[in-house]
């Protein structure tokens, strides 16, 4: 009898509980022992979303926090370090917190998400309330900080003043986790109170990171390195890990060994290629980095049909703004052309800039570079030099992210563009196969073309099949199918005027070879030999017109069948 499987931890994100109802965890508990030895004051951790941050904090608080279940970390990397674990596990009270929830339409709103982070915090050390070493003045500042509404001084001192009460209970500096401390930040940007957010976020961290006696070691995490001059002014206790920095570089997300053992452990050793194609790809200074929100779901999918295909849950768990504001601004020149690059599996090489305001991130098409790259949706492809850091798109489901809104964008565009639209279906009603090719084949040169070129040559076609689908969906008196079963196969294109006056099939290949005239003819030979026009025929459509369609990078050549 099979063994009974460790559940898996699909949005497992509290250490205590993972372990406590033995989900499957990768140890990354080694982040205790280096984070330790490095006697950094103040650590900012920088990483793309969903790559574990979270976790990773709380293991730290119920590492370091007075009254932890060492049980917890029995087995793991962390155990063996058996002189730090005497000097640090379970010595320190702890203060946590996450402002991932602080997210409103305007500043007094966030500012009541702000104080209801604290009051919860607060809420936790209720126990500080009978507290012989606390006097009736410090007890009265714990209860300022139980409510969301505190007046704007007990806000802008409450971190310190959590820190500084734990201190004078149990006689032991406090250690501070604040959790995904730019959402706040991201959030305010894109709601237009981005100058109040900042003020408050900048007077609590100097406070609290700054000017705390009471501090025995605080650690953040965000996404993005928040320029000094706006979050963290004149806090020269800090030392911050971004993803281009060598250290610590294996402690968020999944190494390949830890995927390979992943997928053993489940019985599925052969996803490895469908995996690593997928959601590996990224680098984090010099480990090369799997995404474990997308390995995890992939699996959970695996589980319940081991044929089941990769999907993108990447894109479905956050808005992609970054990528659209960067698609919709490749407008023509050179960076169409690095745009290209990018999605043809290419490096383009652009100097980064990792201390930037949100208000300068989407200010210049420069700044969004710096931006993708600190978000994940491009990774570094090598080492920087003079000329700037080689960026490449990680794996095949950030590519599809990119494919999606450009494919929009195509869109939107195409739609504005209503007299080239007729042109284009007009030419197929008549038969006209030059005027299909000429107006076709401009479509393909202004467009950003997203070729997968890694799969097989059947599915290369799919661009150029999208493309064409959306363009012909603009006449509303045409339905337009793609892959419908007619004859003895699936027809690519097929389109049927709602009268039943017209009828037509397009059978698209892509010439690998780039021979064009060879691949017109196949096109139209596999149009008669399956006989995809069956089903116009069938429902006595009164004319019909086969046309074959090859395509080699932006070129295309169309045929039009006999009758």
């Amino acid at each position: 009898m099979l063994r009974e499987k460790k559940p898996l931890p699909i949005g497992m994100e509290f250490f205590d509980e993972l372990r406590e109802r033995e989900y499957y965890y990768v140890d990354k508990t080694g982040l205790i022992a280096e984070l330790l030895r490095s006697q950094a004051k103040v650590t900012l951790f920088t990483r793309p979303r969903r790559f574990g941050k979270t976790l990773a904090m709380t293991t730290l608080k119920c590492f370091f926090e007075i009254g932890t279940d060492p049980s917890l970390f029995e087995g793991l990397v962390i155990s063996r370090e058996k002189e730090l674990c005497e000097q640090h596990m379970g010595k320190y009270p702890v203060v946590f917190v996450s402002l991932k929830g602080v997210d409103a339409a305007n500043f007094a709103r966030a500012r009541e998400q702000m104080g209801s982070v604290v009051a919860e915090a607060a809420g936790r050390l209720d126990f500080l309330m009978s507290s012989e070493r606390l006097n009736d003045e410090d007890k009265d500042s714990l209860r300022a900080l139980r409510h969301y509404s505190m007046p704007e001084q007990a806000m802008t001192d409450s971190l310190r003043t959590l820190c500084r009460l734990l201190e004078k209970h149990y006689g032991r500096r406090t250690v501070l986790l604040i959790d995904e401390y730019d959402v706040p930040l991201q959030k305010a940007f894109y709601a237009g109170y981005y100058d109040e957010m900042v003020g408050l976020i900048r007077n609590m961290f100097a406070q609290a990171l700054k000017t705390n006696d009471s501090l025995e070691l605080a650690v953040l995490t965000g996404c993005l390195r928040i320029s000094k001059e706006s979050t963290f002014t004149g806090m020269n206790n800090l030392r911050v890990l971004t993803i281009a920095d060598p250290r610590f570089g294996s402690y968020f997300g999944f190494t390949d060994c830890e995927v390979m053992q992943f997928l053993e452990y489940y019985g599925m050793p052969d996803a490895w290629d469908v995996v690593h194609e997928w959601y590996d790809g990224y680098r984090f200074g010099d480990q090369e980095i799997y995404c474990p929100w997308d390995v995890i779901n992939y699996m959970d999918l695996l589980l319940a049909d081991p044929q089941a295909p990769p999907q993108n849950f990447w894109a479905n768990s956050s808005s992609n703004d970054a990528v659209r504001e960067f698609v919709r601004r490749m407008d023509a020149g050179s960076a169409r052309r690095e745009l290209q690059i990018l999605v043809d599996g290419g490096t383009v090489k652009k100097r980064i800039h990792q201390e930037l305001t949100y208000r300068e991130m989407y200010a210049t098409v420069e700044n969004l570079w710096s931006l993708l790259y600190m978000t994940g949706y491009l990774t570094n492809a090598g080492k920087p030099d003079e000329d700037g850091m080689p960026l490449i798109i990680p794996n095949r489901e950030i590519r599809s992210i990119f494919a999606d809104q450009i494919m929009e964008l195509f869109r939107e565009e195409t739609r504005n563009d209503g007299e080239a639209l007729k042109r284009l279906c007009d030419a197929f009603a008549a038969g006209d196969a030059e005027g299909v090719e000429k107006a076709f084949g401009g479509y393909l040169r202004r467009a950003i073309s997203i070729r997968d070129t890694s799969v097989q040559k059947a599915r290369k076609e799919n661009f150029c099949h999208g493309i064409l689908k959306g363009l012909l969906a603009y006449r509303a008196d045409w339905i337009v199918t793609s892959n419908r079963e007619t004859g003895d196969g699936y027809g690519d294109i097929l389109v049927e005027a709602v009268d039943g006056s017209l009828g037509i099939v397009i059978e698209m290949k892509y010439a690998e070879n780039g021979n064009l005239e060879s691949g017109m003819r196949e096109a139209l030979a596999q149009i008669d030999t399956r006989h995809y026009d069956e089903v116009f025929i069938d429902d006595g459509v009164e004319k019909v017109l086969k046309y074959g369609i090859v395509c080699y990078k932006k070129r295309c050549r169309v045929a039009l069948g006999d009758g």
